[in-house]
């Protein structure tokens, strides 16, 4: 669960299930909340299965120390703000946000056969995103915007018109067209907000990540383990969609 996704999840909550109208942000607001219910209920499940499996073993003591109080400085607490924390993590998101939009922008303006490369692969990636309610360009959408997960709508509007750099439609009605248009249904609508709300972290948490744990084996389970939570719960949604929805 990451705030990232949150753009995401409001507008197609508005798109498909709300609407517009007087009371379109309560009703927002309320499945938005739903949505962050599921993922916590989420997250202790899956605490509890890697308490028992991965983790398993002798429980360890977690004692915190606190630092003794001090009055506030506001010109260090401003330079460490900027320095150690803006900067640092601004930094790592532009070491890997600017190879990731070259590789956008090759995959997007590169053509093969008549098509571009992104869409010979969202060809490819369909028949194993259907099985999760989506299809081959949400997929490939969410894997190019490993950098940052606010740029995947984008990626997915852009392979749907078929241009070579990201746009904006200007309005959820034209986006909502657009989607219908290229084969979204409620049960797509669902399955994408229940992957945005699972998916692997971005890019700057897995560096991060790997930084303090200094092992790259824990930074790939904590890729995995939300990605199998994802998959399986599109999995369990399509299922049920095509028992009950068609």
């Amino acid at each position: 669960m990451r705030a990232a996704g949150f753009p995401t999840l409001v507008a197609i909550l508005t798109m498909f299930f709300v609407g517009e109208g007087l009371f379109a942000p309560v009703l927002s607001a309320l499945g938005l909340t739903l949505l962050i219910l599921l993922g916590i209920l989420m997250t202790f499940l899956t605490s509890f299965l890697l308490s028992k499996t991965v983790l398993r073993g002798e429980p360890s003591s977690f004692t915190l120390e606190l630092p003794p109080y001090r009055r506030p400085q506001i010109g260090k607490v401003l330079v460490r703000s900027i320095f150690d924390r803006t900067l640092f993590v601004l930094g790592r998101a532009v070491a890997v946000a600017a190879p990731a939009g070259l590789v956008l922008f090759l995959l997007a303006n590169v053509q093969l056969g008549g098509m571009s490369l992104l869409s010979h692969l969202s060809g490819a990636l369909d028949p194993f995103a259907r099985l999760f309610g989506m299809d081959g360009v949400i997929l490939l959408a969410f894997i190019l915007g490993f950098p940052a997960n606010e740029i995947v709508l984008p990626i997915i509007v852009m392979a749907y018109l078929m241009e070579g750099s990201l746009g904006d439609l200007g309005s959820l009605t034209a986006l909502r067209e657009l989607l219908v248009q290229n084969g979204w249904t409620v049960t797509t609508a669902v399955s994408v907000m229940l992957f945005s709300l699972m998916h692997w972290p971005c890019s700057t948490t897995c560096l991060t990540i790997k930084k303090e744990s200094g092992s790259w084996k824990w930074t790939a389970l904590s890729m995995a383990v939300p990605a199998i939570a994802g998959f399986s719960l599109c999995f369990l949604w399509n299922m049920l969609a095509s028992l009950f929805l068609s």
